[in-house]
């Protein structure tokens, strides 16, 4: 018994006594054993680093060696377009790379010990990232940023420039749409970290243009970052954060040729207004016109406009300026044909205003007194027509007759013109006259008075439609004048002269220093 167990350990020391590497693949011919290589043998140099990375890594705590170490996370910005500008939401929506960058000690390799590697890219999701978010978010804070792979070099150092969508709530400033300047804030800072173990710093001195696509509405006119330390009530830990101003202004063409030039066109309209004779029947009804065109223009800007009593927008200001002057015009229009056609009621004009308006005023304005033959010389009636004595109408196919109203109705005095001595001169008295030659006397005087009573009446109209027309091209003028100024106030001069002076003073007054 013994004898066996000598001769089986003499067989299984010299196979016990041998050196050899398990690690390495072993093929015996004679025994046809196969010796199998580790696992991480048939592993890529990333993947063994990786593995080595990860294998004890939790990407849930900060990625400091020490508690009492700060995170320092450099943040910066790429902007590449802006999207939209909403104000009646008062919205700004942009696309950015949002670049952050901080170091992680439990992420550092030797790359001689993984065949000189010396960064590769991972799912961000596997590591630790800071919880920078954008404070004056517009959305619900659930989106997130878009989940792109994470940069890790050797040192420990992590990059990640997540493209992304921000909406941000910005306060729209419509004083002078659609002229007008807006700086949107963007607010970034660590939620849940204090400044003790999360530091947030600046990556760049300013937000990164290369790749930025002009917009068609928006003129990108500056940008800046600024670092503020804020200690809020809550706590007594400061917290740091990355403020990003972006300074644009509205490229005006568009509102130029669909808003402002209709309501100057329209604005033209209103002095047709004046312009108009008034036999046309058309005066008032084209003031109303334009009046609702006005409102339409004033609701059509009023739905783009942000529901606030903060400020009035030029252009609203200019359109309720201009539908003033309209309403007021469709007013003296109507005055102006009630003076138009007040002869026609038996009102003498006013000698103040025949003085003023008719002998002065009317030359001022380029009006021309009308020819003599238009406008009828009346005769004197009353107490006038008992001091002039003789005289003459001319009627076509009659003989020119003279007589004489006495007051107490004694004689005619009738001349026949085809004789020219005294002698064919016939007085008779009333009570002798015939019958018919008394009836030709009434007709006449009644014929007489008829023509009297209508020059009477067509020379007041003819002054009364004449002071018409002088207050017209008076009003004309008046609105002519009040219009250019509104127009080149409101949309010309303060414009241009917000842009010239007040840029100048924009950066130090809203930006501040660094």
């Amino acid at each position: 018994m013994m004898a066996k167990v000598f001769e089986l350990l003499a067989l299984l020391l010299p196979l016990i006594s041998s050196e050899v590497d398990l690690n390495e693949p072993y093929i015996s011919s004679e025994s046809h054993h196969y010796k199998l290589r580790p696992y991480h043998d048939f592993q890529t140099e990333e993947q063994r680093l990786l593995y080595h990375l990860m294998r004890t890594y939790e990407r849930s705590v900060r990625p400091v060696k020490n508690a009492s170490d700060t995170v320092t996370v450099k943040l910066g910005m790429t902007l590449t377009n802006i999207f939209d500008i909403n104000e009646k939401s008062q919205v700004l929506t942009i696309n950015v790379w949002l670049d952050q960058e901080w170091r992680d000690e439990l992420l550092a390799w030797e790359p001689k010990d993984f065949s000189g590697i010396t960064s590769i890219r991972l799912p961000c999701d596997s590591i630790w990232l800071p919880d920078i978010l954008l404070y004056n978010n517009a959305d619900d804070f659930t989106s997130g940023y878009y989940r792109s792979r994470a940069m890790l070099f050797y040192d420990g150092t992590v990059f990640w420039p997540p493209p992304t969508r921000l909406r941000s709530l910005c306060k729209i400033d419509v004083t002078y749409f659609p002229f007008d300047d807006q700086l949107c804030i963007l607010k970034f800072g660590s939620w849940s970290y204090h400044g003790f173990q999360l530091d947030l710093t600046n990556r760049s001195t300013n937000i990164d243009l290369t790749n930025y696509v002009e917009s068609g509405e928006f003129e990108l006119v500056r940008v800046h970052q600024k670092r503020r330390v804020v200690k809020y009530s809550c706590c007594d830990e400061p917290y740091p954060d990355i403020t990003f101003y972006i300074h644009v202004r509205r490229k005006t063409l568009f509102y130029i040729h669909n808003i402002v030039l209709p309501c100057v066109m329209m604005s033209v309209l209103t002095l047709l207004v004046f312009y108009l004779p008034p036999d046309s029947g058309e005066k008032v009804g084209l003031g109303i016109t334009v009046l609702l065109a006005f409102s339409v223009f004033m609701l059509a800007v009023a739905e783009k406009m942000p529901e606030t009593s903060d400020s009035l927008p030029l252009i609203g200001i200019y359109l309720t300026l201009i539908m003033f002057l309209t309403s007021i015009s469709v007013v003296m229009t109507v005055l102006v044909l009630n003076f138009h056609h007040r002869g026609f009621v038996n009102e003498d004009v006013p000698e103040w205003v025949e003085e003023w308006l008719l002998n002065k005023l009317r030359r001022w304005v380029g009006i021309k007194m009308k020819p003599s033959n238009t406008i009828a010389k009346v005769p004197y009636s009353g107490e006038k027509a008992k001091k002039r004595r003789p005289t003459i109408i001319s009627m076509k196919g009659v003989n020119k007759v003279e007589y004489e109203m006495i007051p107490n109705g004694d004689t005619a005095t009738e001349q026949n013109n085809n004789h020219g001595s005294n002698n064919n001169t016939v007085v008779r008295q009333h009570d002798h006259l015939s019958l018919v030659e008394t009836t030709i006397l009434t007709s006449l005087q009644e014929l007489l008075q008829q023509q009297r009573h209508q020059f009477q009446q067509e020379s007041r109209a003819e002054k009364w439609r004449m002071v018409a027309e002088v207050i017209d091209r008076l009003l004309f003028f008046i609105f002519l004048i009040a219009t250019l100024a509104i127009t080149l106030t409101l949309l010309i001069m303060i414009p241009v002269a917000r842009r010239l002076f007040y840029d100048d003073q924009f950066d130090e007054k809203l930006f501040g220093r660094n």
